[in-house]
């Protein structure tokens, strides 16, 4: 029995890569909370989650249970509806813009039944998919500020009102690095930005550097994480804007966290770091590199920056809200727009511009990196000359 092909392009297989993106999603932020607690642990010189399973594999599957069976306790004078639809609005969201992320490049298989299927690692490419990641991404601070608002107490409400500050704080200099990425690329089709980076023999980080910087500093800011997670600030506001949560609502804003932190990575591997493609694509010497496939390069790439998430939050200390704000308005926007500026120009001058500017950019922050250290090193203090065998410590 032979299926239409219009039915099964245009139908099934959207329909199947849909249910596998939810599952496979759902349990990449389950495992990415183990990661991290076993990261953070051995970063501060302890022991993480090592009881449920082997090394405590199985802990994530054992914190699933316990969320799911746990009581969904409501405030007597919340906004019921509300703040039943606040964590609707965080997860939907973040599940439906993996829908043109794109993990890796076509392919064709043949299904017993169905026939031969060429399809792709991703649902769907949009000659507009990039502004579509910006456009649903921005929907879920409503969750989070109805979230705040429904719950009916102050520390929820501030840490929902910190958060819509934050994101509209960052929105604007994230937004200018992606706008150099369309420059360098000339589209707006996520799928054609990776093939851009082939076609000019270089990723986009060369010339985009100061743009990556923007972008993941500011990817870091979206979503609530540690130097910037003031919204959640136990310290502050106890959890912030999901205080009144509990149960599987709780677990929502959790997982959505983690699946936002993909979504960041993802992007930013997209956008500067070659998708799906090896190191070097058009070196030739390097091509047995192409055993490896492309959507395993995708997942190596992405896991790195995951693992600069982790590690930023067992390194830095918490912004305060005026720092944050200050960073983002008085620094990151400035030097967003002299940055857009400077990359529109390379961009005149297509691939040899660019190439320009990536020399500069690296030598520039290569030069300014061993200048501070030069300058960090004169500045520690010399150690005192140890004391003579026999000597007396001097008196008080």
């Amino acid at each position: 029995m032979e299926i239409s092909e219009s039915l099964l392009n245009y139908f099934l297989v959207p329909a199947v890569k849909a249910v596998v993106v939810v599952i496979l999603v759902a349990t990449a932020a389950g495992v990415l909370t183990y990661v991290e607690r076993r990261t953070l642990a051995f970063l501060q010189v302890r022991k993480g989650p090592n009881r449920v399973g082997p090394e405590g594999i199985l802990q994530f599957v054992a914190d699933v249970v316990k969320l799911l069976t746990k009581e969904d306790v409501v405030p007597a004078k919340a906004q019921h509806f509300v703040h039943f639809l606040a964590p609707v609005l965080v997860m939907v969201p973040g599940l439906a813009v993996f829908a043109v992320l794109p993990w890796g490049p076509e392919f064709t298989v043949r299904i017993p039944w169905l026939g031969k299927i060429t399809t792709a690692w991703y649902a769907a490419d949009l000659n507009v998919s990039l502004l579509l990641v910006l456009a649903i991404t921005s929907i879920g601070i409503y969750g989070i500020i109805l979230g705040g608002w429904a719950s009916n107490s102050k520390y929820a409400l501030l840490g929902g009102l910190r958060s819509a500050a934050q994101l509209i704080s960052y929105e604007v200099p994230m937004g200018f690095a992606v706008v150099s990425a369309i420059l360098m690329a000339r589209s707006l089709s996520l799928v054609e930005i990776v093939e851009a980076q082939r076609a000019h023999h270089m990723w986009f980080i060369l010339p985009g550097l100061v743009s990556f910087f923007l972008y993941f500093v500011s990817g870091v800011a979206e979503t609530n994480r540690i130097p910037f997670d003031l919204p959640e600030a136990e310290s502050e506001l106890v959890a912030g804007f999901h205080t009144e949560y509990s149960g599987f609502r709780w677990a929502i804003f959790f997982l959505t966290e983690y699946a936002n932190m993909i979504t960041i990575s993802a992007v930013a591997t997209a956008l500067f770091f070659g998708g799906w493609l090896r190191p070097f694509p058009n070196v030739a010497a390097l091509s047995f590199l192409d055993v490896v496939p492309g959507v395993l390069w995708y997942v190596l790439k992405v896991a790195c920056f995951l693992f600069v998430y982790i590690w930023f939050r067992g390194t830095f200390p918490r912004y305060r809200f005026d720092q944050l704000m200050a960073l983002g308005w008085k620094t990151l926007i400035p030097v967003s727009l002299a940055n857009l500026v400077l990359v529109a120009l390379a961009a005149l001058g297509g691939f040899r511009g660019l190439r320009i500017l990536g020399a500069l950019l690296w030598i520039v922050a290569v030069g300014a990196f061993l200048v501070v250290t030069r300058l960090r090193a004169a500045r520690k203090p010399s150690a005192a000359p140890p004391a003579p065998a026999g000597a007396r410590p001097a008196e008080a």
